[in-house]
């Protein structure tokens, strides 16, 4: 198994801790120098807090462990294509690469809506690669929202 889908099924195991909470099933990990140093799972309902994304809880562990807001040479991997929010948080943290599961047609800022990642403005660019394990992502989602219905 490579590092990458084993980096995306820890992030699966986030999205379904975060659906087992209510909330919708998305995770995100962060890894540097082949080690996981911050993860988060959604959580703005139970939290109160429309900023408790899963990428956000993640940048603000990984800061923390590193004792610095920028995270240099780390990648993120994440379940769902970021919003706006994260994925501006991401630009400044200067997250080296996104590899996220499944695209978000209705709020994704990493192509689908909008491509924050490759401004012509901002300092900083994130890579971008999709559709790593996006079936199971996918799936996660869909029972996820049919159980809401």
């Amino acid at each position: 198994m490579s590092d990458e889908i084993r980096w995306m099924q820890r992030a699966l195991a986030l999205a379904q801790r975060a659906e087992a909470e209510g909330e919708v099933p998305v995770g995100a990990v962060i890894v540097l120098n082949n080690e996981i140093i911050g993860e988060g799972w959604n959580q703005p309902i139970s939290a109160n807090d429309a900023t408790a994304h899963a990428e956000i809880i993640a940048l603000r562990q990984a800061c923390q462990l590193m004792n610095n807001y920028r995270l240099p040479g780390a990648d993120m991997y994440i379940t769902l294509e970021p919003c706006a929010m994260c994925a501006g948080a991401l630009v400044h943290a200067r997250i080296n690469k996104v590899v996220y599961a499944t695209a978000e047609p209705k709020t994704g800022a990493a192509g689908s809506c909008v491509d924050i990642f490759t401004l012509p403005n901002l300092n900083h660019r994130v890579s971008t690669e999709s559709g790593l394990l996006a079936e199971q992502s996918s799936q996660l989602l869909r029972q996820f929202f049919r159980g809401k219905r």
